[in-house]
């Protein structure tokens, strides 16, 4: 028999004073009551009540029994409502992982997010690493690229990879105008790239290209490869939110125009669609509607 159960039986009966009154609190026959206290006293190995025709009364271990069990019932009671009332009101610890490259996006987002919610507390780590979600405690990840398949991910927005390169370098190198012509160059590649030194684009009717690059730097930074790109020292295949501002002001130059790198998208990732928890799910919501505001020019 559940366990639960007759601890709650054995409970009712100590409170009725009898196996009948128990019964009918409970809406259960008198006999399934007794069982339920049999199944403990056979599980335990000792006798919990004493029974006469007229009345039933504790004996010491009974006793004993009925105060700690009585307790623990309560604790869950408590805690059943307590996580009830989690599930409607967002409270706890927020905990969010998101690389370098996108935090200028998130932060707005998580200042409205604690405006709306003040009883939400924020544990927001940023870096390049590939975290474990179960492991490390993570309730969100931010991703730039593809998450694990043994992973929920919600898509907040669609982008592409830049093609840019420093006016410096297009005063002492030739430009190249299709993918060939990137081998003839070098290469700052990001570490994460998902095809590795394989870079691919889409033609003009949408047909894919690739190019083997090679060069002098590979790195999980953007920010180190954005700025050595700065300076001359190369191609760079950059997300597009990593150098927007750098083409709009003219540091950069975007070559290649008519290859499209392929598209990837921004992801919300967790662990488990079912019982998600609300302080996750009203942040990726807003996440949701704030990144589509960028949506347009990130593509």
């Amino acid at each position: 028999m559940d366990r639960l159960t007759s601890l709650e039986v054995f409970g009712r009966v100590v409170e009725c004073g009898g196996f009948s009154a128990a019964a009918r609190r409970l809406n259960m026959s008198v006999t399934m009551v007794g069982n339920h206290v049999q199944s403990l006293e056979e599980r335990l190995g000792v006798r919990l009540l004493n029974r006469t025709t007229r009345k039933v009364s504790l004996t010491e271990t009974g006793k004993y029994y009925y105060e700690r069990s009585s307790q623990i019932l309560a604790e869950l009671d408590e805690a059943d409502r307590t996580a009830s009332a989690l599930s409607t009101t967002p409270r706890g610890t927020l905990k969010v992982y998101t690389s370098g490259a996108i935090v200028r996006f998130l932060l707005p987002v998580f200042s409205e997010y604690m405006e709306l919610y003040p009883s939400i507390s924020v544990d927001f780590s940023v870096g390049e690493r590939m975290v474990d979600m179960i492991e490390d405690g993570y309730d969100l990840v931010i991703r730039t690229l593809p998450p694990d398949s043994s992973l929920i991910a919600r898509k907040l927005t669609p982008w592409r990879h830049m093609l840019v390169c420093s006016p410096a370098y297009v005063d002492s190198h030739p430009i190249p105008k299709k993918p060939s012509e990137i081998a003839d160059h070098n290469c700052l590649q990001y570490a994460y790239y998902p095809y590795g030194d394989e870079w691919r684009f889409e033609d003009g009717d949408g047909r894919q290209e690739s190019v083997k690059v090679s060069g002098n730097v590979v790195s999980n930074n953007a920010e180190m490869l954005r700025f050595l790109t700065l300076n001359g020292r190369g191609l760079f295949l950059a997300p597009s939110f990593v150098v927007f501002d750098d083409i709009a002001e003219g540091r950069l130059i975007r070559i290649m125009p008519d290859y499209k790198p392929v598209e990837f998208t921004i992801n919300a990732v967790y662990s488990n669609r079912s019982h998600l928890p609300t302080k996750v799910r009203l942040f990726i919501d807003l996440l949701a509607e704030r990144f589509a505001e960028h949506r347009k020019w990130m593509t």
